[in-house]
């Protein structure tokens, strides 16, 4: 699992299930008049308050933390897991809302001679299933929730965009000792132009055909969107600044990509990259 794939969203999806597990521990009501000692139950005393709240919830969490982490996240009955998420934490707010307003569950203490209030439970359960429902559905629409939860890796004393690189994820390292930039090696290690060595031009390099690809480190200037190499309008990854690419195959204007953990995606905008 990328932790690196997972937004901000995600990162209050999984606060807003931390949220739900701790209400579960506190109490589900309170009784006017009755005693601290008072018997009362909390979510693993009550099922339907543990069934279509606290479980629903934090199984929510879990499938979208799932399908944003993995690489290729498993299917149920051939649709992805990220709806079925979305959908129990929908269905867990929609319960914390009746639980609050009947949380004793329909019953009446003493014929209705006392008075029987939400407790701190149910509505802590309330906040947190408010809160993961409503960042499960606002991430891919708030550009703010989509942003990468951990930045990536940048590498040592950055240059400026259009240096030459210094290393980062995957690039091949920096020059050996003896070899000029370009790659021309000079006889005895020493730079075109040392003394004592004649001042002689390097020879050209061979043009590469048109058609023949070689694979290349790359870097993108700003963030950009990898898309599937099956077409699929959905991003399947995002390609983040000051981290190193390998370009695997152009596909005309575009090129496949391969991230650090393995996926191959099409990067559609390759204006301004950055090659090592």
């Amino acid at each position: 699992m990328n932790i690196r794939s997972l937004t901000r969203g995600d990162g209050v999806v999984i606060g807003a299930a931390v949220l739900l597990f701790i209400a579960s521990f506190l109490d589900i009501y309170s009784i006017d008049g009755a005693p601290d000692s008072a018997d009362i139950p909390n979510a693993w005393g009550s099922g339907p308050l543990l069934m279509s709240v606290t479980l629903a919830g934090i199984i929510g969490a879990a499938l979208i933390v799932v399908a944003h982490g993995l690489p290729q996240p498993p299917k149920v009955a051939g649709l992805e897991l990220l709806p079925f998420g979305v959908a129990f934490t929908v269905f867990a707010a929609w319960s914390a809302l009746g639980n609050v307003f009947d949380p004793a569950g329909g019953f009446d203490n003493d014929g209705g001679a006392a008075s029987i209030d939400a407790g701190t439970g149910v509505i802590l359960s309330l906040i947190g299933a408010l809160v993961l429902a409503g960042a499960a559905v606002a991430t891919p629409l708030v550009p703010a929730l989509k942003a990468p939860l951990l930045g990536a890796p940048r590498p040592q004393n950055p240059q400026p965009y259009g240096g030459q690189p210094q290393g980062g994820y995957g690039y091949p390292g920096a020059q050996q000792p003896g070899q000029a930039f370009g790659g021309q090696t000079q006889q005895g290690g020493q730079p075109f132009g040392a003394p004592g060595q004649p001042q002689q031009a390097p020879a050209p390099q061979p043009q590469q055909p048109a058609g023949d690809f070689s694979p290349f480190w790359f870097a993108v200037p700003v963030a950009r969107p990898l898309f599937g190499e099956d077409g699929s309008p959905s991003p399947i990854a995002e390609l983040a600044p000051g981290t190193w690419y390998l370009a695997v195959e152009q596909r005309g204007p575009s090129l496949v990509a391969q991230t650090q953990d393995g996926r191959r995606g099409v990067l559609q905008d390759t204006s301004g990259i950055q090659r090592g």
